[in-house]
């Protein structure tokens, strides 16, 4: 195949791919996403099965490398590794995820021509199948989710609350899907005589109602008034640098930072104070000395202190296991609350296939292995109930889910985005955050080391919000919500839906191909 003809076949695929990057922070084009799959799905049409998923890789490596390039920064700048190979782990990342796309784009081009159904159903129902999947698989990796791009679409969003991410996602590649179809009209009647236009005009009257509902609720959920109990919050960012955050020669200065910045927080009597993930330099109850030190300081505040720490677990093997873990100090200092991160980072927390991957090393600093936490645990304060996601945990709408299915006031997440710099990921990271506060009707609360940090309300407004890398603090009246979603109480029941419509849908097609 020469360079035009791969450039016919393929470059729909790859444009697509690009002008997807462009629908995520921080580019924020968000409403390019519901155009962006078209020359990829009306490219897969014609292909065969091998075709559409050699296209779907090429529509994938440039999607994902553009919404993913900034774990580079992390592998080079704190995992020793040059820039060149650093930049080929990411490269490799995202082949692993085209497969993903490829998979979808080869179940598509098999189904769409062997099926009377309309692309604006079948694209959408495979696409959040394999998000769903791509979200629990090796540990699961939802970043870049199409959804996500939607953050900023108050009224799209607010349907969340039922659907999850894959709902928004559903919806945008919907209608991808059926601006495909007004495309492929034409081609589909002319290769199928027999071809049913009503089934595709009834999707059609069927997206422009769900599209109208969407709407109305959307709009509906933004103007309701929900009863809850308002309390003031101190949001503190160091902005300490990774490379001095364990260093001990800058113990004291860090603890300070975070002293003085509380202690400024404090004239406006915040109920609660939040410091972002592993705030403080030492481990706590370990370092007997700086423990005391801070149980003291938290006497001067008048309200209670949530920090990150890394606390020394049982020994293994001889060597101290660490947890990642939250504590909560209520007003005379008692630790009234720990949490441990359930959901570690690979290779920033642990290697995953330790064995087999012995030659690569952890990219956090620490003494020992860590491990993971096993209970979900929300605090209880006089101010409302609430769980802690530490770092990344918010990037996953089923564990954060499983903390309020029973009940809860708002979220706290606390996390250090230092490991990205001046790159679109910690942006991409605090827009992910959205979705968690409109998923389960909470209030969400971030503290970030340096940045992004800021205060969502439970509809997913950004109701404030701290610039990358500035030393700051951030105060704010947040109003608790003890509403039990839909989503909070049953989870991804629409997702289950379409896992079974696909799995019957595809079991009809190649039902049809064998018998042929």
């Amino acid at each position: 195949m020469n360079l035009k003809n791969t450039g016919t076949h393929y470059g729909p695929a790859f444009f697509s791919g690009i002008a997807l990057i462009f629908c995520f922070p921080t580019f924020d084009l968000f409403f390019l996403a519901w155009i962006a799959m078209v020359p990829f799905l009306l490219s897969l049409y014609s292909k065969k099965p091998r075709q559409a998923f050699k296209a779907g890789i090429c529509m994938g490596i440039p999607y994902f490398f553009g919404t993913l390039y900034w774990i580079y920064h992390s592998v080079h700048n704190y995992g020793g590794i040059p820039f060149s190979v650093s930049v080929l782990i990411v490269i490799l990342l995202c082949v692993f995820l085209s497969l993903y796309t490829g998979i979808f784009a080869a179940l598509f081009s098999s189904t769409i021509r062997n099926t009377k159904l309309p692309a604006l159903l079948v694209a959408p129902a495979f696409w959040v199948v394999l998000e769903f999947l791509r979200s629990y698989i090796f540990t699961g990796f939802p970043w870049s989710s199409i959804g996500y791009s939607q953050y900023q679409f108050l009224t799209v969003i607010q349907i969340a609350d039922i659907t999850g991410i894959y709902g928004v996602s559903f919806l945008v590649v919907s209608v991808n899907g059926a601006l495909t179809d007004i495309f492929l009209i034409r081609k589909r009647t002319r290769e199928m005589p027999l071809f049913p236009l009503s089934q595709t005009v009834i999707g059609f009257v069927f997206l422009l109602l769900v599209l109208v509902m969407t709407v109305i609720y959307g709009q509906t959920r933004l103007t309701e008034q929900r009863p809850g109990k308002a309390f003031r919050v101190g949001i503190i960012q160091g902005n300490i640098e990774q490379s001095k955050k364990w260093d001990a020669s800058y113990q004291d200065a860090v603890l300070e930072i975070y002293k003085d910045l509380s202690l400024r927080a404090a004239s406006s009597s915040p109920s609660l104070v939040v410091w972002p993930e592993t705030a403080i330099p030492f481990s706590f109850n370990a370092d007997k000395h700086y423990t005391r030190e801070l149980v003291s300081f938290q006497s001067q505040l008048n309200a209670h202190l949530l920090f990150g720490s890394i606390l020394l677990k049982e020994k293994i093997h001889d060597r101290h296991a660490l947890s990642n873990s939250a504590v909560l100090l209520d007003n005379a200092g008692k630790v009234v609350y720990t949490y441990d991160k359930i959901h570690m980072v690979p290779f920033g927390e642990y290697v995953p296939l330790r064995n087999v991957l012995f030659f690569i090393d952890k990219l956090v600093v620490g003494i020992g292995d860590y491990v993971s936490g096993e209970r979900l645990v929300r605090a209880e304060t006089p101010f409302g109930n609430f769980a802690t996601l530490i770092c990344y945990e918010v990037i996953f709408p089923g564990l954060a889910r499983k903390f309020y299915a029973d009940g809860g006031d708002f979220i706290v997440n606390i996390t250090n985005d230092a490991w990205f710099g001046q790159t679109t990921g910690p942006y991409q990271h605090f827009s992910m955050a959205v979705f968690r506060a409109v998923e389960n009707r909470k209030p969400l609360i971030r503290a970030a080391n340096t940045g992004i940090s800021g205060h969502i309300d439970s509809n997913g407004r950004i109701l404030a919000r701290t610039a990358l890398f500035e030393k700051t603090l951030l105060l704010s009246d947040v109003r608790t919500d003890s509403t039990r979603s839909f989503y909070s109480k049953y989870g991804d029941l629409f997702l289950y839906i379409w896992i079974v419509f696909s799995i019957v849908l595809l079991a009809n097609v190649f039902g049809k191909a064998r018998t042929s």
